[in-house]
């Protein structure tokens, strides 16, 4: 990492903790998180809990933000831009300025309260899958909502609203789409098929992950014996934390060529 890049990655991280707005995002995972340790039920019950709000809740929360950010801090984007700073720097500097702070914040809200209940040391390995799934999502959607804002940078409502639609989309109207699809081609061998569409939404592989470290994949029926037959082996799991890699990468190679290209 160069001089000019960190100095930008501080700034932000500076920026974000005097407004306070990441201990608010803090706050919110961990009192959830709390409340649930301390009136829920068993252990795996809460994480998978928490894994559901973490599926909703982290994709909205990093593509609004995301976004927003290309559009509350125009004049500093384009103040950096008169500077002798390469923009390759200057986009890595912005996006992880934004995207690391909102991974801290879900890391320590969430596994604080698994950490002094003891859940880091009884479930381990669901509880950091869960944590670190978290993450990812934050890296993935952040990095959409950057896209997004920079693609639409001077078009605000159109920016938000297709901020919307993706996140809707890919986190709530994508399985009900594959369920339609396995229903209209129930004669069909579509296993193959639904395996690659499901691959293709980062929400979809971090919900069956979660399915299957949790042993409930059975509740899906028909699909989650598709699921369980390929993610649960090693090349399945392999597989779908390979394509959440390539969900991180692409967006953010987007987001790269999109600022680089970009007559501000």
């Amino acid at each position: 990492m160069n001089k000019r890049w960190r100095t930008i990655v501080q700034n932000e991280w500076r920026s974000l903790l005097r407004g306070k707005w990441m201990f608010s995002y803090a706050l919110i995972f961990l009192t959830l998180t709390d409340l649930m340790l301390r009136f829920g039920h068993s252990g795996p019950e809460v994480l998978l809990s928490l894994s559901n709000v973490m599926l909703l809740f982290v994709p909205l929360v990093g593509m609004i933000y995301g976004t927003l950010y290309i559009y509350q801090s125009r004049e500093f984007i384009e103040l950096l831009l008169t500077q002798p700073v390469d923009r390759r720097s200057i986009y890595w500097g912005l996006f992880l300025g934004i995207s690391t702070p909102l991974m801290a914040a879900f890391a320590v809200g969430g596994g604080l309260p698994l950490l002094w209940h003891g859940l880091l040391w009884s479930e381990p390995q669901a509880a950091f899958m869960v944590l670190g799934l978290g993450a990812i999502l934050t890296l993935v959607f952040a990095a959409i909502g950057f896209y997004t804002g920079l693609w639409f940078y001077d078009d605000r409502i159109k920016g938000f609203g297709i901020t919307m639609v993706v996140w809707l989309f890919l986190a709530i109207l994508y399985d009900g789409l594959i369920l339609l699809l396995i229903a209209m081609l129930g004669n069909f061998p579509v296993d193959r098929l639904i395996l690659g569409i499901t691959l293709l939404n980062p929400v979809d592989l971090a919900r069956i992950l979660v399915l299957l470290e949790f042993d409930i994949s059975a509740l899906m029926g028909y699909t989650g014996a598709i699921f369980r037959e390929f993610f649960g082996s090693k090349t399945g799991v392999l597989v779908s934390f390979g394509m959440l890699m390539v969900w991180v990468v692409l967006p953010v190679r987007l987001g790269l060529r999109q600022f680089e290209w970009r007559d501000f």
